[in-house]
């Protein structure tokens, strides 16, 4: 099994979500880490999990929208300062795939599926092996209590309930894989 590790420096968490029925509103994340489990013999038995720190919201475009993600209403950083993941089901073919597994916001956890890419692999300039990732997923923000919302007047509501998740990730090769091949050398 090889261990690969987040690098912070190079990993984001972007949503997107409607706003006013008629626009969509982007943020991210500045603070993800985690850890991807990768079998080479096996790539349907790894296993990932991320966590994505709250506090790290970078700007939406307005100072008053990120404090009100922030508060009570909606992530309430103070009480829940992390969002998780953790794999339950891998399937890969090739350099796509497609990950299921539990995310939990606000201690409250639901299944997601993301669509998984692997963007590329090699030596970084640190000597480094490295690999890039892109993963999508969208969910309905409701289930997961952020029920916050205000009707318009002249209909629908200012935010919309689907959510849309875009993780940019470059991981680092912390362990190399101890496969068949390299035990008998």
């Amino acid at each position: 099994m090889a261990v690969w590790q987040f690098d912070q420096t190079h990993t984001s968490a972007g949503f997107t979500a409607r706003h006013m029925m008629v626009t969509n509103v982007r943020g991210h994340f500045q603070k993800v880490d985690g850890v991807l489990i990768y079998d080479p013999e096996n790539p349907n038995a790894s296993s990932v999990e991320a966590t994505i720190h709250v506090k790290s919201l970078a700007s939406t475009g307005v100072e008053q929208r990120d404090n009100h993600l922030l508060s009570p209403d909606f992530l309430d950083a103070e009480n829940y300062p992390t969002i998780t993941f953790k794999s339950t089901s891998v399937n890969v073919d090739g350099d796509e795939g497609v990950v299921t597994g539990d995310l939990t916001i606000r201690d409250v956890t639901r299944s997601v599926t993301l669509k998984v890419e692997k963007t590329g692999q090699l030596t970084n300039l640190s000597g480094q092996t490295v690999a890039g990732f892109s993963a999508t997923t969208k969910f309905n923000r409701e289930d997961f209590g952020l029920t916050w919302n205000m009707a318009l007047e002249a209909g629908g509501w200012l935010v919309g309930k689907e959510v849309k998740i875009e993780i940019e990730a470059e991981l680092i090769l912390v362990n190399e894989p101890v496969t068949e091949s390299t035990a008998a050398s």
